[in-house]
């Protein structure tokens, strides 16, 4: 088959297909949109295209009953997310961050993600455009943070091995540049520069073209032994290969990504495929190859079958091998030997190997506003105004501030435990679980998360205490649908929002990683999850054996079956008993 010509459709053409190929390249009706002051909200189809820019539209679900009934439109505003490869940003640039916050968004908060990048909630309409023009006066910027392409990359945030981190994010930084749209349009309708397209023929996008991708696409570049990114978890993974630690090659896998349907069996989260190794050198050629067979391959008929991860299903993995080494023009070599570890944070200050220091503070739900005896926000702005290093957001949702000098690291410290920033005791379970937004702006939350999540670890980890190990982290994490923002299933406990108050809970993903979860029981609220809980941790102090971690005795004992084959396994037999 040749490059840049699609597989032939079986099915018709998604809608969102059409919305692409009608937008004359992401231009659609936004800047009509935009202008019209009847309404907050935009066109159906132009809320398609409007997360190619980086936002989409919501409305408060708390309120929206009450203003039925008042005759009034939803409370309709919008969730910007920025694009920032690896996570990195200037105190500079913080400090305008938090201005943003502070001054155009009703939430008055800035919000960490899981994939390294922060996000506004509470956007108005006229507020957007002086959002993005203020994001773009710090060399920031949000095109490419949703829609149908290549997202933000994620890269280990290494506090230790500087050198290796440089390397790593270098990498990072040039995917995220090299797989930019070519689109005029975010630059015309947002920063107000010359409209110099007019017609479709002035705009070419050389890997995406017209249509994009058939659906989003994720990456990510891990060190080992840290796996705090998910590598398997990303359409796309990179883990680097040092030798006396230098970076010179990664080890590529393939086809991961968490999102399924409840109810559909043909849907499935799924980690990903282990490639083989490349030479850093190969980096582009095979990020690139994977991302046109992609586009030439992928499902345009239905979107909940259009991720990577079917693609390679549906093919098999042999065919879509053979097809990226024909594009990339190299063969992947063996994969070599390594070792995946923990996937939290290092709180608390670490030393580097170039003698700076890394202070990695805990952010409950990624959520960095100021609260009663906590103001989160005004103790950053405060370290934003005196720190020379970076900043550099986690993928579970927490704050570096790295490179400080030991001359300054005092100062920082004060700054950081006056505002609530530190001191507060994090147990190893809590400091690894993270959970997605939810209610009451998602438009697709099905059940609470990121305001629910902090009082149902209060209880989990008050079972751990009353099993004696409270010392030993679980990796938990909670999301209001099975979209997966937060990674769900690939948590030692995942807890996936059915409806309000009521959770399918899953079981047996490793703490590595390296295993996805399954189904243990469905459709349960609170006190039927913390009494099966309980009956686990009782069982599992008693019958562990030495060093296992909770997700692997579950899968042992037979509470649930090892998911080997996410296609054939993730919704088969839920148990080995």
């Amino acid at each position: 088959m040749s490059e840049n010509k699609s597989v032939e459709q079986a099915e018709p053409l998604s809608i969102n297909e059409h919305l692409k190929t009608d937008s004359n390249f992401l231009r659609g009706t936004i800047q009509e949109g935009l202008d019209t002051a009847v309404t907050g909200s935009f066109s159906e189809g132009d809320q398609q295209l409007i997360k190619f820019h980086g936002f989409y539209q919501q409305d408060d679900r708390d309120l929206r009953n009450e203003r039925k009934e008042q005759k009034l439109e939803p409370l309709y505003s919008f969730m910007l997310r920025a694009r920032v490869a690896g996570g990195v940003c200037t105190p500079e640039q913080w400090l305008g961050v938090d201005e943003i916050a502070s001054t155009l968004t009703s939430s008055n908060s800035i919000r960490l993600t899981t994939r390294q990048t922060f996000q506004y909630h509470g956007i108005s309409k006229r507020n957007l455009r002086t959002l993005i023009q203020s994001l773009d006066s710090k060399a920031l910027d949000s095109i490419a943070a949703c829609g149908d392409v290549n997202r933000n990359v994620m890269c280990n945030p290494n506090p230790v091995e500087s050198r290796l981190h440089e390397q790593a994010y270098y990498w990072a930084k040039k995917l995220s540049d090299n797989y930019l749209p070519r689109t005029k349009a975010y630059a015309e309708i947002w920063l107000g520069d010359d409209k110099v397209a007019t017609s479709e023929g002035d705009d070419v996008e050389p890997v995406y073209g017209k249509t994009y991708l058939p659906r989003k696409f994720k990456m990510a570049v891990a060190v080992p032994p840290d796996n705090d990114v998910d590598v398997y978890t990303n359409d796309l993974g990179f883990i680097a290969i040092a030798e006396e630690g230098e970076l010179i090659g990664f080890n590529l896998v393939a086809g991961g990504g968490m999102g399924s349907t409840h109810g559909e069996v043909q849907t499935f989260p799924r980690l990903a495929d282990d490639f083989g190794y490349i030479k850093a050198e190969d980096t582009l050629k095979f990020a690139e190859a994977i991302l046109k067979v992609q586009r030439d391959w992928g499902n345009r008929s239905n979107r909940k079958l259009s991720r990577l991860k079917y693609t390679i299903v549906k093919y098999g993995y042999e065919v879509f091998k053979a097809e990226v080494e024909k594009r990339a023009g190299v063969k992947f070599a063996p994969k070599r030997d390594v070792v995946i570890g923990d996937r939290g944070d290092r709180y608390g200050w670490i030393k580097g190997v170039d003698n700076q220091w890394h202070l990695t503070l805990f952010i409950e739900g990624g959520r960095i506003k100021d609260l009663p005896g906590q103001p989160l926000q005004t103790g950053l702005r405060e370290i934003a105004k005196i720190h020379k290093g970076d900043f550099r957001m986690t993928s579970n949702q927490n704050l570096i501030i790295a490179r400080v000098a030991a001359e300054d690291k005092a100062e920082i410290e004060a700054l950081a435990r006056s505002h609530g920033l530190m001191g507060k005791l994090i147990s190893e379970t809590r400091g690894r679980s993270i959970a997605c937004v939810a209610l009451p702006t998602c438009a697709l939350a099905m059940a609470e998360a990121e305001r629910y999540f902090p009082d149902f670890l209060t209880k989990v980890e008050s079972l751990q205490e009353k099993h004696g190990f409270l010392d030993q982290g679980i990796v938990i994490r909670m999301t209001g649908c099975p979209n997966g923002c937060a990674r769900p299933f690939a948590a030692e406990i995942g807890l996936v929002g059915k409806a309000p108050g009521r959770y399918n809970l899953y079981l047996g993903a490793s703490f590595e990683g390296t295993r996805l979860n399954k189904l243990y029981r469905e459709n349960i609220q609170e006190a039927e999850i913390l009494s099966e809980l309980d009956s686990l941790f009782a069982r599992y102090v008693a019958e562990r054996e030495e060093g296992e971690t909770f997700g692997n005795f579950t899968v042992r004992i037979g509470v649930v079956a090892a998911v080997i084959d996410a296609a054939k396994d993730f919704h088969g037999q839920t148990s080995n008993a």
